[in-house]
């Protein structure tokens, strides 16, 4: 893994954290379609996929890292927790979130605050269970952000991550390349007006330690019965593990 990390604005002096909240603010207007566009709609798929994770321990507190505008969130509410805490860096993207909840009446079920994920402003042992969508390729220090979900998690907690990572099969990867280096920031630059945000994306899931690396990761942070779970021919994957 590469000691230089990946930013979205190489030529700012700004801290990755930094540079990506303002990235997230400026496409916010823009996140919750060009997900869809460009995944053609299976990221959806995905976050269902990733919440049948935490069937196994019915979580009544979560909280959700990273949380954007609330689309894993909105999901978690099939498991009928009594509440979800969201934190994202981005007030823009919870903007969003938060009229998407009020619109539909779930305001008392799911609450979204500006937080960072390596400083978490909750006492230790107080989730039932923790996720992160397409989050954790973006913390600034991944060793810090998930010791940080570990210390928040009960004895027993489950942390759920699902993620971007790179398929295995030659061909599809071939593909996969592909799209991410011509339509990806193509259609994300001419919808988001951001030109940055959708080159940085799939240079942070190269960049990212995908597989059996980002288990040692969870494992190196006290995570238990840890374990990684490919979809889609490994365009993404779900990772696991229990304090």
């Amino acid at each position: 893994m590469s000691t230089t990390p990946v930013v979205p604005y190489a030529g700012s002096s700004d801290s990755k954290k930094e540079q990506v909240a303002t990235m997230f603010n400026n496409i916010s207007w823009r996140y919750d379609l060009l997900n869809r566009l460009l995944s053609f709609g299976i990221d959806i798929w995905w976050r269902k996929r990733a919440i049948a994770q935490l069937k196994d321990i019915q979580p009544k507190l979560i909280l959700d890292i990273a949380t954007g505008t609330g689309d894993l969130a909105i999901e978690a509410l099939s498991l009928n927790p009594d509440k979800i805490i969201g934190v994202d860096i981005s007030e823009g993207m919870l903007s969003f979130g938060r009229k998407k909840l009020k619109e539909k009446g779930l305001t008392d079920k799911i609450e979204l605050r500006l937080g960072d994920s390596e400083k978490l402003l909750f006492p230790d042992n107080q989730f039932d269970a923790a996720m992160v969508s397409f989050g954790v390729r973006n913390f600034e220090h991944l060793d810090k952000g998930l010791e940080e979900i570990f210390r928040i998690l009960k004895p027993g907690g489950k942390l759920v991550v699902l993620e971007f990572s790179k398929p295995g099969n030659p061909v599809i990867r071939g593909l996969y390349n592909f799209y991410n280096a011509t339509a990806l920031p193509l259609v994300g630059k001419l919808l988001s007006k951001d030109s940055s945000a959708y080159t940085y994306l799939p240079e942070s899931v190269a960049a990212f330690p995908e597989g059996n690396a980002f288990v040692e990761f969870l494992t190196s942070a006290g995570f238990k019965k840890t374990k990684a779970l490919p979809l889609t021919f490994g365009i993404s994957s779900i990772y696991t593990g229990t304090k």
